[in-house]
């Protein structure tokens, strides 16, 4: 009875899995490249980071559907890409083109790099600063030090003389 249960649980957890398998009949085997090269390009709008062939967001099967559907009225891949950027914006695509109001996507990060790279070298230049003024001080406490030492040897000296 164990080993039916099991069995059961098992198949039932596989359920979902079938349910999540796309099947596309396409016209010929470059459209069908087509199909999955362009899945692969697009981002996922819902999750991101994902192209639409990782995604199981509703809106991914949506958009997969879409992609297939465009090909199969005979449109070419310029063509789908071109619909999709008119829809959702430039953010659809995982290179998006350099123009303006992509600029910041693009430069960002080397900004980003530029100022990091700016803010560390002045804490070095303030670090090295103040080392300078702290062993001069350190300094000038030694020879305090010493001549406070000097004098109390002299001082216990002249008294020891004294004493005689």
């Amino acid at each position: 009875m164990k080993y039916l249960t099991g069995l059961l649980l098992f198949f039932t957890l596989l359920t979902p899995v079938y349910a999540a398998i796309e099947v596309h009949e396409f016209k010929d085997a470059a459209t069908e490249a087509d199909y999955k090269n362009l899945i692969e390009e697009l981002r996922c709008l819902v999750c991101q980071n994902q192209n639409l062939a990782g995604s199981d967001a509703d809106l991914a099967k949506d958009l997969r559907q879409q992609t297939y559907e465009l090909l199969q009225q005979g449109k070419s891949r310029a063509e789908v890409v071109d619909y999709m950027v008119t829809r959702y914006g430039d953010f659809v695509l995982y290179r998006p083109p350099v123009k303006p109001s992509t600029m910041l996507l693009w430069a960002g990060p080397f900004a980003l790099l530029f100022i990091v790279l700016i803010v560390v070298m002045l804490k070095i230049k303030k670090t090295r600063t103040v080392e300078a003024p702290v062993q001069m001080n350190l300094d000038q406490a030694k020879n305090l030090l010493s001549d406070d030492v000097s004098e109390k040897n002299n001082d216990g000296q002249k008294n020891k003389g004294a004493t005689k």
